[in-house]
């Protein structure tokens, strides 16, 4: 589904009358928070999440924590849900043979930078890191609200340019559950990008003495697309924030289009587009998330992506020593947790 563009706004009616399942879902969403059996694991466990439905660039983060995690001797290992793959059972991810389809986009992602284990049981997919894989650190890539592990340090993401919305739970608006119980169970918020509706989240932040770290996405090898004239298309959980970085990059974004989050490319999309650009004289750009969608689906999807150019980004914290000081502070609070020093 596409986020309702009610859910960024005040409130309004179409809000005011989802509310009460809003109230009903909060209560759930609460109640698992509160009383969810979270499994311990014998290895340090970072969890990476969002206080709201859709992105807010939980991926990138994870993997710029692995990347410090690595600078300190560690050998981390990501776990995902693997969000609309096929299948059940935990499997480690190779990205050289298995497909999206199989494995879920963002896990391709992360296989390319450290151990990457799927599945819905986040327990089975851990035992998989930590016994073949030989990983001593677990990055959670979402999964705060589904409480099935216990986090030593719960690092939840937030758009500094979005915010939280309208401030109201599922469906009536974007939070994944009542924002105080949420709170309840956090280590620090991450504003990323720019933006005044991160003002707020600071604020509230802060009335709960909680930690607020800075970061942005920067586009990478980013100056070759100055100047050319695009189509921009994009199957993420904000589309929009993809064609803010393109236009950073100097690109003259013409026309753009926007698909559901983790969206399969159908052969009619993929010749709508194609034939949109063609007719337009627009160079086609798409995300890495979407690229891998489409570089491990059929063969016509295979060739479409040949036509286009992959925009990819990073996350950089503000601070240079910072995600090096959350993994540390993940290694305190798992001795602490477990040996009680």
């Amino acid at each position: 589904m596409k986020a309702p563009a009610f859910w960024w706004t005040a409130p309004t009616t179409a809000s005011t009358l989802l509310s009460p399942l809003g109230f009903l879902y909060g209560l759930v969403a609460a109640r698992n928070l509160r009383k969810g059996k979270r499994a311990a694991l014998p290895v340090p466990v970072l969890c990476v999440g969002n206080l709201t439905v859709g992105g807010a660039g939980k991926t990138p983060t994870a993997i710029a924590l692995a990347e410090a995690a690595k600078t300190l001797g560690r050998k981390p290992g990501f776990i995902s849900r693997g969000y609309k793959r096929r299948g059940r059972k935990p499997l480690l991810v190779d990205p050289e043979t298995h497909k999206a389809a199989a494995v879920g986009d963002e896990p391709l992602l992360l296989a390319e930078i450290a151990p990457t284990a799927v599945c819905s049981n986040r327990k089975k997919a851990a035992d998989l890191l930590i016994e073949k894989a030989g990983c001593d650190l677990v990055i959670l890539d979402d999964g705060f609200q589904s409480a099935q592990l216990a986090s030593d340090y719960a690092l939840l993401v937030v758009d500094a340019r979005r915010g939280l919305g309208n401030w109201e739970v599922f469906p009536a608006g974007p939070l994944r559950a009542p924002l105080k119980a949420q709170f309840n169970h956090l280590s620090a918020i991450l504003l990323v990008g720019s933006g005044d509706a991160g003002a707020a989240v600071v604020s509230e932040a802060a009335r709960s003495n909680h930690a607020v770290h800075r970061a942005h996405l920067v586009a990478k090898d980013g100056d070759r697309l100055r100047g050319m004239r695009v189509l921009a298309f994009a199957g993420i959980g904000d589309p929009q924030k993809f064609v803010e970085s393109l236009k950073r990059c100097g690109a003259d974004v013409e026309r753009s289009r926007a698909f559901p989050d983790h969206h399969r490319y159908t052969s009619a999309n993929i010749a709508a587009l194609s034939a949109e650009a063609w007719k337009s004289g627009l160079q086609l750009v798409t995300t890495a998330k979407d690229a891998a969608r489409l570089r491990t689906g059929d063969e016509a999807a295979q060739l479409f992506l040949q036509e286009c150019e992959v925009l990819e980004v990073a996350l950089r914290f503000e601070g240079e020593t910072t995600a090096r000081s959350i993994v540390k502070r993940t290694l305190a609070e798992f001795h602490r947790h477990r040996y009680g020093v």
